[in-house]
């Protein structure tokens, strides 16, 4: 093996951290592997965005792609990786069956950011009016397809505990295929937050999310039609600012000054913005994975008012940094107490403290997943030999994602 390790990882887009918290989980993916002597490749079929990272600023060297072409595999061939990260299934799909083929030894490694087999099935019960329920998922094409990928990876990254008990016990995937990777963070003091704008220095509810996510457009329909009516009924001078990248014009068409509903679009520095927040408010009603718009939050001392979906797996046992609540009265309630009441805003930031140590320790989870990308370099056969399942869908994978990407291949060339 290489003194130096190699890692590839194929984005589905360029990292932008200031526009998802996907873009912010890829870079501390990224800052890990990096701080652990890994030199990294990213690499994209994606074209380049104006809100990308440059990714020369933290040694990342940046490669073109191109999907359903060989010059991958001459690509790939010649790089040679220790390890390829896959970001989401959809890429694995498209090139793991020629990671496969051209470099077998590489450790496959698939981050899922979040199920979208779970989101989309939330969304489709959601929109028929019902409840939903487990057994949703198994009737789903995109389940199979996201299934099949976490098994064909030596090891996937599961951002939930609520999916990792998912996938263990409805899908009943061996343990040792799944790595529980939350988002990392440091680690903070209630001194920290003395650093930070005080109560009075604050003003205005914040909601904050990427338009091209189904669930945040969902979130700022709901509190357009549902929830800030009854805001403004109990404080009639609320301002509640929407910020996020990639508004359409049915995001902007929402904008109405005269009822301190504010579409603010991108956010330059959506820390900033939060910071100067009072309250953020996500009454989310479908989605998966973590928030990382909850997350940030908390970073930034502000407390929060959600869902339950919002706050799925976010806190394990611990008092939320603000109210949970599915009832849209209650939520409105709650917004306005928390706004109005200094000693409950503050008792709220202490929450967030307590929440950010006992979850999301980045010392804590990026030891433990270096010391697993280690295990499989130095024994991957063995890991590979009791995934058996894997093994097999691998082989038919072979046979029918390759000759559909050749076909399309040649009838580009034509």
């Amino acid at each position: 093996m290489n003194q130096i390790k190699k890692l590839l990882i194929i984005g589905s887009v360029w990292p932008e951290p200031n526009s998802s918290a996907a873009g912010g989980r890829m870079m501390q993916l990224i800052s890990i592997f990096k701080q652990n002597g890994f030199e990294i490749t990213f690499a994209s079929a994606a074209l380049d965005s104006d809100f990308m990272v440059d990714l020369s600023e933290f040694g990342v060297n940046k490669v073109s792609i191109e999907l359903n072409n060989a010059s991958f595999d001459d690509f790939v061939i010649g790089l040679n990786p220790d390890v390829v990260l896959f970001d989401r299934f959809m890429i694995e799909e498209q090139f793991g069956w020629r990671v496969a083929e051209n470099c077998p030894k590489a450790i496959r490694l698939l981050d899922t950011e979040d199920l979208h087999c779970l989101r989309k099935a939330r969304e489709k019960a959601f929109k028929e009016k019902r409840a939903f329920e487990l057994h949703d998922l198994l009737s789903e094409d995109i389940t199979k397809r996201e299934i099949a990928s976490i098994l064909r990876c030596d090891l996937s990254f599961i951002i939930s505990e609520f999916e990792m008990k998912l996938l263990k016990d409805l899908f009943k995937i061996d343990a040792a295929l799944l790595h529980y990777l939350p988002f990392l963070v440091d680690e903070m003091s209630e001194e920290d937050l003395l650093k930070l704008p005080s109560f009075e220095e604050r003003k205005n509810f914040v909601f904050i999310g990427n338009f091209i996510h189904e669930p945040n457009w969902n979130t700022v329909q709901y509190l357009k039609e549902t929830i800030w009516p009854l805001i403004k009924k109990q404080f009639p001078e609320a301002v509640l600012e929407i910020y996020g990248a990639y508004p359409s014009q049915k995001v902007l068409q929402l904008h109405q000054p005269k009822n301190g509903f504010f579409i603010m679009g991108r956010a330059a520095d959506a820390s900033e913005i939060v910071k100067k927040a009072r309250v953020v408010l996500a009454p989310i009603r479908f989605g998966a994975g973590l928030k990382g718009k909850l997350l940030e939050a908390i970073q930034c001392g502000t407390p929060s008012v959600t869902s339950t979906i919002g706050s799925e797996a976010m806190h394990a046992n611990l008092p939320w940094n603000g109210f949970i609540t599915d009832d849209v009265e209650l939520f409105a309630k709650k917004a306005v107490e928390l706004y109005h009441d200094e000693n409950l805003w503050k008792q709220s930031q202490k929450n967030g403290v307590a929440i950010v140590n006992e979850c999301y320790q980045l010392s804590k989870y990026s030891t433990a997943l270096i010391a697993a990308v280690n295990s499989l370099l130095n024994d991957s056969e063995s890991h590979r030999l009791h995934n058996f399942m894997g093994s097999l869908l691998q082989h038919h994978a072979y046979r029918s994602t390759m000759y559909m990407s050749k076909w399309i291949e040649a009838k580009n060339k034509n």
